[in-house]
């Protein structure tokens, strides 16, 4: 293939918005693969480290939700994260969130939404009590049992 030949090719892609053509003639194999300046590269990742730790197992009289006390005193109960995800207060931005410092909250009540895998979970209230801490922000990741809200039982 001559230069003429290439440039042809070149127009061909122009014309057609093509961004890749590949041709071969007579044993000569051609590709032509057009980038623009303000394209985006793709990002390659190295693997995820993964740890194990062990933790003692809750008793199975004690609900999950009650399965950890407050350090600083025995009176508390967290709420727990049932699965790894993101941690979100409320149903949208715009919304009030599901339940804040002070705020009472009943068995049963949703608390806040964690994300995983694409499904939102709503996360309910195991204790009837008042919400005295809230360790997580919004929009962050959370982890498998990790403290969501604390809470003093009523």
């Amino acid at each position: 293939m001559n230069l003429k030949e290439i440039r042809a090719m070149i127009d061909l892609m122009n014309e057609n918005g093509l961004s890749e053509i590949e041709i071969e003639r007579e044993g000569t194999k051609i590709k032509i693969k057009k980038t623009s300046s303000n394209s985006q590269e793709a990002v390659h990742f190295s693997p995820t480290d993964y740890r194990v730790s062990s933790q003692p197992m809750p008793m199975a009289s004690q609900p999950p939700a009650e399965a950890a006390a407050d350090k600083k005193n025995g009176n508390t109960r967290d709420i727990l994260s049932p699965m790894v995800g993101t941690f979100y207060r409320a149903p949208s931005p715009e919304s009030p969130p599901f339940a804040e410092v002070g705020q009472v909250v009943e068995v049963g009540q949703v608390v806040c939404i964690v994300e995983a895998m694409k499904l939102m979970n709503e996360i309910k209230s195991e204790i009837k009590g008042r919400v005295v801490e809230a360790p997580v922000e919004n929009a962050q990741p959370v982890e498998f049992g990790q403290a969501l809200f604390v809470v003093e039982p009523i």
